[in-house]
């Protein structure tokens, strides 16, 4: 069975920084572009990020860019959300996804940020 099990989530204060862990299994993690989304309470979900199959420079949405680095071990099968200058506006539940399917999300990770 495919298995994206996100951690590393928190409370952490305003100006503060977090790293998001998934770890795959299942599937080859490697032959995927995979994404990170998020959701906040009585919110839609929002597309954060995605990177390549093979790492390197990842895309962003607008909302996180400059602050989030999003990163991959293809050894490990783990992907990776560094978040740093986090806002209030930042705290939901942070997912990991295959492509940039919200569907296929598995277990989240919930990122709250406050003072």
């Amino acid at each position: 069975d495919v298995q994206l099990q996100a951690s590393g989530g928190g409370e952490v204060q305003p100006g503060g920084s977090l790293r998001l862990s998934c770890a795959a299994s299942g599937f080859t993690f490697s032959d995927f572009t995979m994404s990170w989304f998020r959701q906040a309470p009585g919110e839609k979900p929002e597309w954060v990020s995605s990177i390549g199959r093979t790492g390197g420079a990842g895309i962003y949405a607008d909302s996180v860019k400059g602050r989030f680095t999003t990163s991959r071990d293809n050894a490990k099968n783990t992907l990776y959300l560094h978040m740093d200058l986090l806002k209030p506006e930042d705290t939901a539940i942070y997912y990991c996804t295959r492509h940039s399917n919200f569907g296929s999300r598995g277990q989240g990770t919930l990122v709250t940020v406050s003072s």
